[in-house]
């Protein structure tokens, strides 16, 4: 069993002041309940966020503040989560409470849902703080990529809730 590395316990004001925020945004022509759905289908976040390999819930439900679940990513990267938010159909958040990786000093993440007229669109906000200066130079430099990857993923998961939701589409 990989190291487990505490993270900071932040609150939810870290999504705003964090040294590194992504902002991502994309419309989806599903509803915000059939989003809740996904987001909370442990076995759907693989085919849209390709970093992620292995979800498991590790309270039981009804989810809610508090609930923690594992994520883990290639690389070999766990994260052990806890949610901050959870407000069905518009709003959860979390951060890591460890991780198997000491470059992270504090992680969290914000979904935010609204709905349109064609369905709904998903801001997700990622804010960390890196550890030490090794973490710093990494985010640093690569920043760009990492703002390209993230919005890559969230097409993803328009394509994948587009097939997942067929039978939904106009």
């Amino acid at each position: 069993m990989a190291k487990r590395h505490p993270c900071k316990r932040v609150g939810l004001d870290f999504v705003e002041s964090a040294p590194y925020r992504f902002v991502s945004t994309v419309d989806l022509a599903i509803t915000p309940e059939q989003l809740f759905e996904v987001l909370a289908d442990e076995t759907s976040w693989p085919h849209w966020a390709s970093v992620i390999t292995k979800v498991t819930w590790t309270s039981p439900e009804p989810r809610g503040v508090g609930t923690t679940r594992t994520v883990e990513m290639r690389g070999g990267i766990t994260g052990y989560e806890e949610y901050l938010v959870w407000q069905p159909f518009t709003r959860m958040a979390f951060r890591f409470n460890e991780s198997t990786t000491g470059a992270i000093a504090a992680f969290a993440e914000d979904y935010r849902v609204t709905e349109t007229a064609a369905g709904c669109r998903l801001t997700w906000i990622m804010a960390l703080e890196p550890n030490g200066p090794a973490g710093r130079l990494g985010l640093f430099t690569g920043r760009p990529v990492m703002g390209w990857l993230f919005q890559r993923f969230l097409r993803n998961l328009r394509a994948y809730t587009d097939e997942r939701y067929s039978t939904a589409q106009t």
